[in-house]
């Protein structure tokens, strides 16, 4: 392909943008592979995890760094509605410094481990720490690098699995967007309500909705990206609370800091940080595809909407509306299938404004404070016995 959205590759190259934009464009693609990827390797994971998903017991714990941990933070409460399980999402970040906190001794545990590059040092220590300290630990492991050390680690383990994303799903820019979506969407369907087979039709339809969008969304949020807006605001509720999180960090690192952003739900946001809306601000509304929720993200855009402060509004909706600047992305009632065509949105939101900007998207920081792989982290012993003979330092 020589080009992506509306630019050349050759252009893109010169902006450093080549990566970034050739991630997010191919997403759609990606999640199709992955459907079939999963159904082609079924007899290899089904094995090893359906005995642990037909226990009422098993708590499911959801985990990763940074954007890994929005994606669980984002499919925590569809998964807990859909499926009864006790499911959590909590940050490795938090684990790693405070494990008797978060690790539940009397459960029998999943560890899901999300992870790009599979060698933050919070995300392997924390797979250690879980084995170290849990008498009953199960790892499944939805990693983008076949070469990382969490994918390596189910080597010669029975209780643990690992699962690599499609070709292609390792991002080489600095901010995750493939690698989020695809990791996101194969715990959906792995530990979802539904088959692969029962869930391809919605899934089939989201992609090919998706595949509409990356062309015709670039002329708005272009617009939107020059707008001069210096403050962004990311809404949404239940499992569009993890995916605002992640849109807001997305303007962060791609604008390199320059973009303030913030991210809360609906009901939140009244809560002090309203403050922020000031006539430089730019606020994402997700809409609920539940009735009920939708009546509270209603209320807060008409509040806004009478306040008058905000600079611009935009909704996204997964139903026709009557709002104005509320825009249908994808006609669907579940949340779940809702998130990929709002994240693909943001994405490219978070692309033009790096470019408005003047900056590199490949590489928002090329002077090294921040990586795109954490350095500098010090992960210390922690002093407590093994319960498990899994357990095992990486």
């Amino acid at each position: 392909m020589s080009h992506y959205f509306s630019y050349s590759t050759d252009w893109l190259e010169q902006h450093n943008a080549l990566h970034t934009a050739r991630e997010i464009w191919q997403q759609p693609d990606l999640w199709r592979r992955l459907h079939q990827q999963l159904t082609d390797t079924s007899a290899q994971w089904q094995p090893f995890l359906q005995p642990l998903l037909d226990n009422p017991r098993l708590q499911i714990v959801l985990c990763g760094a940074g954007s890994s941990a929005f994606a669980g933070r984002a499919l925590a409460p569809w998964l807990r509605q859909q499926t009864g399980r006790d499911v959590v999402a909590y940050g490795t970040t938090d684990i790693v410094a405070n494990p008797h906190q978060y690790l539940d001794r009397s459960r029998p545990t999943l560890l899901v481990s999300f992870a790009r590059s599979g060698n933050s040092p919070e995300s392997v220590a924390s797979v250690a720490l879980a084995d170290q300290l849990l008498p009953e630990c199960y790892h499944l492991m939805l990693v983008c690098n076949p070469d990382s050390q969490l994918a390596n680690y189910a080597a010669g383990r029975d209780n643990v699995f690992a699962l690599v994303m499609p070709q292609g799903s390792n991002d080489q820019s600095f901010a995750m967007t493939s690698s989020f979506s695809c990791m996101m969407l194969s715990a959906a369907l792995l530990l979802g309500p539904q088959s692969l087979a029962e869930a391809y039709p919605q899934l089939n339809r989201m992609v090919e909705r998706c595949i509409q969008l990356r062309e015709s969304l670039q002329t708005q949020v272009k617009s939107l990206a020059s707008s001069g807006f210096t403050r962004y605001i990311t809404l949404g509720g239940s499992c569009f609370t993890g995916l605002a999180e992640e849109a807001s960090l997305k303007m962060l690192e791609l604008t390199a800091g320059r973009i303030v952003t913030r991210f809360d739900s609906p009901l939140g946001l009244r809560h002090g940080p309203k403050f922020m809306v000031d006539n430089q601000t730019l606020v994402l509304l997700m809409f609920s595809g539940d009735s009920y929720a939708r009546q509270y993200d209603a209320d807060l855009w008409h509040e806004l909407k009478r306040d008058g402060l905000v600079q611009k509004m935009v909704g996204l909706s997964g139903e026709p509306n009557d709002f104005n600047e509320v825009q249908t992305v994808h006609d669907d009632h579940d949340d779940v299938w809702m998130m990929f065509p709002y994240l693909l949105f943001s994405q490219m939101l978070a692309m033009e404004t790096s470019l408005a900007h003047g900056l590199t998207p490949d590489n928002p920081c090329p002077t090294g404070e921040v990586n795109r792989v954490v350095k500098g982290v010090t992960i210390y012993h922690y002093s407590k016995p093994v319960a498990s003979a899994n357990a095992s330092a990486l």
